[in-house]
């Protein structure tokens, strides 16, 4: 019985592990947006002063996760 909770619980842990690694990498600018609480204007202005990482795909801005959290991270 308990080996069978156990097993289940490995299961959905690993399952877990597995979705947070193929997570997403990048944000969008509406994304960066409701995370900070700010205009539209505002969220270009601090991508243009290049306060973390972007780039241009086409017509869209990604922003790195990686970058604005760890920016975000030492605004505190």
């Amino acid at each position: 019985m308990f080996e069978e909770r156990i097993a289940a619980l490995n299961e959905e842990t690993t399952a877990m592990q597995q979705m947070l690694s193929t997570g997403k990498r990048t944000y969008t600018v509406d994304e960066i947006q409701d995370i900070l609480g700010i205009s539209q204007p505002t969220a270009y202005a601090l991508i243009k002063k290049n306060l973390f990482h972007s780039i241009r795909v086409g017509r869209h801005i990604r922003i790195s996760k990686v970058s604005f959290d760890a920016w975000l991270d030492n605004q505190i």
